[in-house]
């Protein structure tokens, strides 16, 4: 079964572009750039996955280093794991910054410190490159179905050249501020989160600890202020004891983690995030690592 699902593109000049990182967000996403009519060579350090994407995507490539897939094109795209394996995509002889051509624009994808956003945004225009980071939002399947928020930091002019390839995969695609701010936008995205998922399991143990039907009041609550994304589309998946929905617990204390690097650095004050970030090693301990983010009501019961 595909990753990729259809999806209505917008008119734009075919480019020639690369894609880094074909995970359960970079494959779709390259995905949507190949059938938006853009020429796409992936990377991927497992070289299986990137043979089924190129089987999936006909008519594109292929390359065995980051440094191949990006020469020569308009945009590298990437979505990897951490700061580290940014940094093992886009620096050294393999490294993508190698291989592309003056005035080529890298668009970075994962969710990584602002931190390394700056220092590569830095190393990029030594080397008369563009830099853009660009988290997203929006899990896999927003990924697949080509509907992500995009966070994105960096310079005005390569933002504006990026924004319409983008938006193949993308339903909003935003310029936030300079280098830095679109990871430091993604924060404050998981912040959010991490404070609603465990409001609202907390308010789902209590209702069948006091023995309503929980389908029955989560319609109800989410048609009044309590109303969310996220009692719309895990509630009821929270009560059934479902955890099978993408974003994983192991990837949100990633995401946590930096978010409490960035507030000892800046000075901000997250007692309910450090608190949730807790609360998910628990649920680490418990063997969760692999389950949705809802799975925090796990602790209650």
């Amino acid at each position: 079964m595909s990753q990729i699902a259809a999806k209505t593109y917008e008119s734009t000049p075919a480019l020639k572009v690369a894609f880094l990182g074909l995970g359960v967000m970079g494959y779709p996403m390259a995905g949507h750039l190949a059938r938006a009519g853009h020429h796409v060579t992936v990377y991927n350090r497992s070289g299986a996955k990137a043979a089924a994407w190129a089987a999936e995507c006909p008519g594109n490539a292929t390359a065995p280093t980051p440094r191949e897939a990006a020469a020569g094109v308009d945009i590298v795209f990437a979505c990897v794991g951490n700061d580290a394996d940014l940094r093992s995509v886009v620096l050294g002889a393999d490294g993508a910054f190698a291989g592309m051509k003056p005035g080529a624009i890298f668009v970075d994808h994962t969710t990584a410190s602002a931190s390394v956003a700056r220092e590569l945004s830095a190393q990029a225009q030594k080397l008369g490159l563009h830099f853009i980071d660009a988290p997203v939002s929006g899990g896999q399947a927003g990924a697949q179905n080509g509907l992500l928020t995009v966070m994105c930091g960096g310079d005005a002019a390569a933002f504006d050249a990026v924004k319409p390839v983008g938006m193949a995969f993308s339903r909003a695609f935003t310029l936030l501020g300079e280098s830095g701010a679109g990871q430091l936008a993604k924060m404050v995205n998981q912040i959010c989160i991490a404070g609603l998922v465990q409001g609202l399991s907390e308010a789902i143990a209590f209702g069948q600890q006091a023995g309503l039907d929980m389908h029955q009041v989560l319609d109800v609550i989410g048609k009044g202020a309590a109303q969310s994304w996220q009692m719309d589309n895990r509630g009821k998946t929270m009560a059934d004891d479902k955890f099978d929905f993408g974003f994983a617990v192991d990837w949100m204390r990633k995401d946590l983690g930096l978010v409490l690097d960035e507030a000892k650095r800046n000075g901000a004050r997250l007692p309910v995030t450090a608190l949730v970030d807790q609360f998910y090693a628990d649920v680490q301990k418990m063997g969760g690592g692999r389950w949705d983010t809802s799975s925090l009501i796990r602790r209650l019961r």
